[in-house]
């Protein structure tokens, strides 16, 4: 099985920028396809975006389509959420999750996913 990290999550103004890294260990990266999530306060938890094993496909949810851009580094077990033109309704806990590679890659209900890391926190001020 793999273990997930995430690292990067901090306070930040409206309009800025942040980037969040999902470091993987215990398995190599490319053996799953991966997602982020986000879950703010009092709701639950809402699929941000996906990223095929290979990166040859990526996805997104409307609400960060533009603003949002997921890549990875299979070299480096590492797989990354580019936020920019952040929103204060940006502000939650932020996790990466890992969807073996066999199954399919497409893949926006958190239910679907095997593992999980313990999140980091992004927080928007206006």
């Amino acid at each position: 099985q793999v273990q997930l990290v995430e690292s990067g999550g901090r306070l930040v103004q409206a309009g800025g920028s942040l980037r969040l890294s999902c470091a993987a260990s215990g398995r190599t990266a490319s053996s799953y396809n991966m997602g982020w999530f986000r879950q703010g306060p009092g709701k639950e938890r809402e699929f941000v975006g996906g990223i095929s094993w290979s990166a040859d496909t990526i996805y997104y949810a409307d609400s960060v389509k533009g603003r949002f851009t997921i890549s990875r580094d299979n070299a480096e077990n590492t797989v990354y959420l580019q936020m920019n033109s952040l929103k204060p309704e940006d502000t939650a806990v932020y996790f990466c999750a890992a969807r073996e590679r066999f199954r399919p890659w497409y893949a926006r209900d958190p239910n679907l996913y095997d593992y999980w890391g313990q999140g980091t926190q992004v927080t928007v001020s206006s």
